[in-house]
């Protein structure tokens, strides 16, 4: 078949991937120059099923209204006259419930440490260089409550199949030494040895000219501008998709499938055709320094849990990013916070890198309340979805883009998850349901 992936981040580039080695004629329509430009550009760089734990669960909402008018808050929701904005707050207030909490641990779980497998395959298979470090993931705490209140979440993590080990606060500083300036104000942690970490724009980037080479085509400079249907019910398809070329001129591209994979964007482009997506941007921001000093620096990648805050050693850089700000589409940085995360990281690591001269980055995190990504069908027989990765991106990527391959060539994803208008699971369970209408 002839497939269009609109969106070149990690998630349209692993889809692409995929599609292509499945056997169909791909075209990716990119609006940025080049592939990982916008989300994918500059996250924290975690590959982490262990930080599976969803934003949305029941010591949520307290935290939430403690931090509300604070500029400097892990989480800032600045309250807009927008409806989606309200509605994705009450979605997510649904969320936070132990039973609800519990599903979309599980669901998180399965399909995060099947992309981690996955990449492993793709990273042998190509060989790309992107940093990567398989030295596992450090979270540390400093609040003796989150700690406690962090026990039965790495506890059903484990039971999942996921290797979370609750550590003390002298085993955190023994696979971190870089932490010991810190050692009186730990609580303890927990370290998960199978989790990585790397650069996810030199890997999509990498892999995006992997793809090239094999013979999918990107079309880079280019806007989507609606997607065009006809037919009703199960009859209705999409029969093609208008862009506007790198010249400035409108185009309809047309395909046998199209795949939906623009993060953020993603919501307003399907809203015209009846399909509701529960996505709201989450500004995200990064803060990238040169190490100075590699022997003061860390060379585990580490989760602060108290800033929210995640720390990856990319070669002779630091990348660290985290914070989330609920404030539309805008991407402006807010001085204050980014001067809260290299405030911080000064606190941890004085003298590692050059704090005077910080790269700071933001990017919009496509966030569901549940923090379970869309991945799957649509009411349309020929449109499928792989969006709202969130926070986790980097980490579901590659296996987010293996599944809806296998999807679109109508094949059944070897993963149990809740996939969109899919009726069961692998395991044959009745599927979870869906934070909005696919």
């Amino acid at each position: 078949m002839k497939v269009i992936v609109l969106g070149a981040g990690i998630i349209g580039t692993a889809s692409a991937w995929f599609l292509n080695k499945a056997g169909h004629d791909v075209t990716v329509i990119e609006r940025q120059p080049g592939a990982a430009q916008e989300t994918s550009f500059a996250n924290g760089c975690q590959i982490s099923v262990s930080h599976a734990e969803p934003w949305a669960n029941p010591s949520a909402p307290m935290k939430v209204l403690k931090w509300l008018g604070k500029e400097d808050a892990p989480l800032l929701y600045r309250f807009r006259p927008e409806w989606l904005q309200w509605r994705w707050g009450l979605h997510f207030l649904r969320e936070c419930t132990p039973a609800r909490t519990a599903d979309n641990i599980r669901q998180i779980v399965a399909i995060s440490e099947y992309s981690r497998q996955t990449l492993q395959a793709v990273r042998a298979e190509t060989g790309i260089d992107y940093d990567c470090l398989t030295r596992g993931i450090l979270h540390f705490y400093t609040d003796k409550k989150d700690f406690e209140e962090s026990l039965p979440a790495a506890k059903l993590m484990r039971d999942l199949g996921c290797p979370r080990d609750s550590i003390g606060a002298d085993e955190v500083v023994r696979i971190e030494p870089a932490l010991a300036r810190i050692r009186d104000k730990i609580v303890g942690g927990d370290f998960t040895a199978s989790d990585e970490s790397g650069d996810i724009y030199k890997f999509t980037s990498g892999l995006a000219k992997k793809a090239a080479e094999a013979g999918v085509k990107f079309q880079f400079n280019t806007s989507v501008t609606r997607l065009l249907t006809e037919g009703t019910g199960a009859s209705a398809q999409i029969t093609g998709v208008e862009i506007i070329n790198p010249e400035g001129r409108h185009q309809v591209l047309r395909a046998d499938a199209f795949v939906m994979a623009m993060g953020s964007f993603s919501g307003p482009l399907v809203k015209p055709l009846g399909i509701d997506l529960m996505i709201y941007p989450g500004k995200g921001y990064s803060a990238t320094y040169q190490i100075t000093n590699p022997d003061m620096a860390p060379s585990v990648s580490l989760t602060d849990d108290g800033y929210k805050l995640v720390v990856s050693r990319l070669g002779d850089r630091l990348r660290v990013a985290g914070t989330c700000e609920l404030n539309g589409y805008t991407r402006e940085l807010n001085t204050t916070r980014c001067e809260a995360i290299t405030r911080r990281t000064r606190e941890l690591f004085p003298q590692a890198c050059d704090y005077e001269n910080p790269i700071y980055w933001t990017g919009l995190r496509p966030l569901t309340p549940s923090n379970v990504p869309y991945i799957g069908k649509t009411r349309f027989s020929n449109l499928f979805l792989n969006t709202g990765h969130g926070t986790l991106g980097w980490t579901m990527g590659c296996g987010s883009g293996r599944a809806i391959a296998d999807i679109v060539s109508g094949r059944q994803p070897d993963v149990d998850f809740a996939f969109t208008c899919m009726s069961r699971s692998k395991s044959g369970k009745p599927s979870a349901p869906r934070p909005a209408q696919a």
